[in-house]
């Protein structure tokens, strides 16, 4: 059975699009005819895909973690990898989901493996989502291995959104203060400047200041936007190379408040990933190697790299991460601990447990300072203006008594 990408009109002449099972297309015309829809075009779903996949958006991250739990719900259930595909399209409700889904089907009836086929469509799976199920379908262990990956999408997704609704009262208090400050100084400060202009009286410093930067805003706006997108634009292509996008990488891990989030992040997705390889029976060396790609920073994805090496020339695998000196010792311990007792993967989980959990307590703690910081800030600013223009009429008043 093939999935089917459908364009038809619906009974009131509306416009219906979706993806079909059939086995040809004539079978899947006549089931749309049965649905109450006339077919305008039917062609195959992975065709379509393949070809909007260079700028469609992937699947969400909420829709991946739904459908990777099913696929390890109906897996560990007895079907094939085929009837699941089948089960999941059938049940997606997103018809970008089902066409992802289609197409991975149709690679895997073209005889790929699962994590070949979903190598297909990288923006719906990323690399470490690939590399997790590549190592659960060479240990045999895959609805497991996809199960704990499930979860592990799920603690990010919320973790995620936590960070997002923490950084939301941050984020309007600084957009409704930038719209102040710039109404303040595009529009008050001129009517204000025409004033003290007429009465010729000298300014105070603060006051000539304040003309003087709103002069050049209003007169170099132009040029300083295409500065910023040209600094963007040059910043983006620079990162797009391994040695800039190593050194920046490097600088964020020597930051002194980012760089203990990006190494805990890091540190928490290496611990988490590595724990479901090797609990689904991977060898160490290859669960390493595979682990090794979900991380973002590419300093410590070298650091795993250099402890593969290591581990190869007979080092355990505590002193091989030690060695590099990238990971925190809290990781250190846990990992000699789970060496020292066979019960690797339980001390794996632990450590991603607690570097989550500090993560958290960190965002807490940087959330809470950044508040009353950007409140003091932007209240600063506004405390500047005000002042340059009720100065002059202070002086103003003085001079009339």
């Amino acid at each position: 059975m093939e999935a089917f990408h459908y364009e038809a009109l619906d009974a009131a002449g509306r416009p219906v699009t979706g993806v079909i099972q059939a086995d040809t297309p004539r079978q899947a015309r006549a089931q749309l005819r049965a649905q109450g829809l006339l077919p305008a075009s039917i062609g195959q779903a992975h065709t379509r895909e393949r070809a909007r996949q260079l700028w469609v958006r992937g699947i969400s991250a909420g829709e991946l973690s739904l459908v990777t739990r099913q696929m390890a719900t109906l897996l560990a259930s007895g079907l094939t990898v085929e009837q699941t595909l089948n089960a999941l399209i059938e049940e997606a409700p997103e018809t970008k989901t089902r066409e992802v889904l289609a197409g991975v089907k149709a690679e895997v009836t073209a005889g790929l493996s699962l994590a070949g086929a979903l190598g297909s469509y990288e923006k719906s799976f990323p690399d470490f989502y690939r590399a997790l199920v590549q190592g659960g379908e060479d240990s045999g262990a895959l609805p497991t291995v996809l199960q704990h990956l499930a979860d592990y999408l799920d603690a990010r997704q919320a973790l995620k959104q936590k960070t997002g609704l923490a950084l939301l009262y941050p984020a309007l208090v600084t957009l409704v203060a930038f719209m102040v400050v710039t109404g303040l100084l595009v529009y008050v400060v001129p009517q204000v400047v025409q004033v003290f202009q007429q009465s010729r009286q000298s300014l105070p410093w603060l006051t000539r200041a304040l003309i003087a930067l709103s002069d050049f805003l209003r007169a170099a706006w132009p040029a300083i936007a295409a500065v910023v997108a040209g600094a963007v634009t040059a910043a983006h292509f620079a990162l797009r190379r391994d040695a800039t996008r190593r050194r920046w990488h490097a600088l964020m891990l020597r930051m002194p408040l980012v760089g203990p989030l990006v190494r805990g992040i890091n540190t928490s997705r290496f611990a988490s990933t590595l724990a479901i390889l090797v609990g689904g029976g991977i060898p160490l060396l290859s669960a390493l190697v595979s682990s090794a790609r979900v991380m973002t920073n590419m300093v410590m994805r070298d650091a795993v790299e250099t402890a593969v090496e290591r581990l190869r020339e007979g080092a355990s695998l505590a002193r091989s991460l030690s060695a590099t000196r990238a990971f925190p010792p809290l990781l250190i311990h846990l990992v000699a601990s789970g060496e020292l007792s066979g019960k690797l993967e339980q001390m794996l989980e632990r450590a991603a447990r607690l570097e989550s959990q500090t993560l958290e307590r960190r965002l807490a703690v940087l959330l809470t300072l950044l508040e009353p910081l950007m409140i003091l800030l932007m209240g600063g600013i506004v405390l500047l203006i005000v002042l340059a223009i009720l100065l002059p009429i202070i002086e103003i008043n003085q001079l009339v008594r």
